[in-house]
């Protein structure tokens, strides 16, 4: 059997009869945090209190259906404990303009006012109804043609009853990632001062705490990530936390070993070449790279690569022939029995 019960929404929603439209939104907003199915997931009653605020919202939110529902809950309680003769039950009870008789229970009224089924002698067909709240980035929207109604598939609404929290990606210089700098963003409302700390690199994220959107349900905002990327530098490039660089060597320094200079983010230091180093080969300046989060330096990789001069002159050219007469070695002897 349908039931009778009499839904007092300003009770749900724990507000007088006299609140206003501000105050009904501030409450609703409060009680829609709390009871949120995605913030209570499998919590069968707080989705049921979930839809009964929502449901006392969607009236008294509404002017027009505010209006009726004073009238007609006003004197469906009058109603129910009022005995009318045979005579009055078959006319129907009008009052205010409003037909009683028409609905069963006051169950049966709200579906109407609601939008959500047929009434009696109407079309047999479910109507849909939306379901609306208003964001500072506009309405979202739920329509339904069912009163079963699956909360979690409100569109996009569980993820704006919270800060939504932003990304946004911050280009620095080799120079400035490594020293730190201070860099001015404009965030379309305000413009901020962001310290960037020494040792930023690709990857890195800096929080701006409450610089993010703007719950819907609230003043408080969410975060602004910024993603670091760096410009391309001609000479360092990063491989991990090490800085990585290839340095070329001439071909007698590659045979002989030399002591060269090798740029670093500190300057130039001198490092040694040893006699017979191959071309790829890969040494470390222990302490001489990137700034780590922790403290301390990482390592500098220099990657070695044997320049072959393009152009020599006649004496380079006599050297050269030289020594292929009289070189003992040959590189491709480890060739000589490579097979399929």
């Amino acid at each position: 059997m349908p039931s009778t019960e009499f839904k007092d929404y300003y009770a749900i929603l724990g507000v007088s009869k006299t609140a206003s439209s501000d105050e009904i939104k501030q409450k609703f907003r409060k009680l829609a945090l709390k009871y949120h199915p995605d913030r209570n997931p499998g919590n069968k009653q707080a989705e049921a209190k979930f839809k009964e605020i929502s449901e006392a919202y969607e009236v008294l939110s509404d002017a027009e259906k505010r209006s009726q529902y004073d009238r007609f809950g006003q004197y469906w309680q009058h109603n129910q404990s009022t005995s009318y003769s045979s005579t009055n039950t078959s006319t129907g009870v009008d009052v205010n303009g409003m037909d009683f008789s028409q609905y069963g229970n006051f169950e049966e009224f709200i579906n109407e006012l609601l939008g959500r089924f047929s009434t009696p002698g109407s079309d047999t067909k479910s109507r849909s109804y939306s379901y609306q709240t208003s964001t500072n980035n506009g309405t979202s929207s739920y329509s339904s043609n069912s009163s079963n109604v699956n909360f979690n598939d409100f569109g996009g609404f569980g993820q704006q009853t919270t800060p939504t929290n932003s990304e946004a990606t911050i280009n620095l210089s080799f120079s400035e990632a490594f020293k730190g700098t201070t860099k001015r963003l404009n965030l379309g409302s305000e413009t901020v001062e962001v310290r960037i700390p020494a040792g930023a690199k690709p990857g890195t994220r800096i929080r701006l705490a409450g610089k993010g959107q703007h719950s819907p349900y609230g003043q408080q905002k969410g975060d602004l990530y910024l993603n670091v990327k760096l410009n391309s530098h001609p000479f360092f490039d990063f491989e991990g936390d090490n800085l990585v660089c290839e340095v070329p060597v001439a071909p007698d320094e590659a045979v002989l070993g030399a002591s060269i200079s090798i740029p670093t983010p500190d300057g130039v230091v001198s490092m040694k070449i040893p006699a017979g180093i191959r071309s790829g080969q890969v040494l470390r300046l222990r302490g001489k790279g990137w700034s780590l989060p922790k403290g301390g330096r990482s390592d500098q990789l220099v990657r070695i690569v044997i320049a072959t001069p393009k152009e020599i002159n006649a004496q380079e050219r006599e050297y050269y022939e030289k020594i292929r007469a009289i070189r003992s070695e040959n590189p491709r002897d480890s060739l000589k029995n490579v097979s399929l």
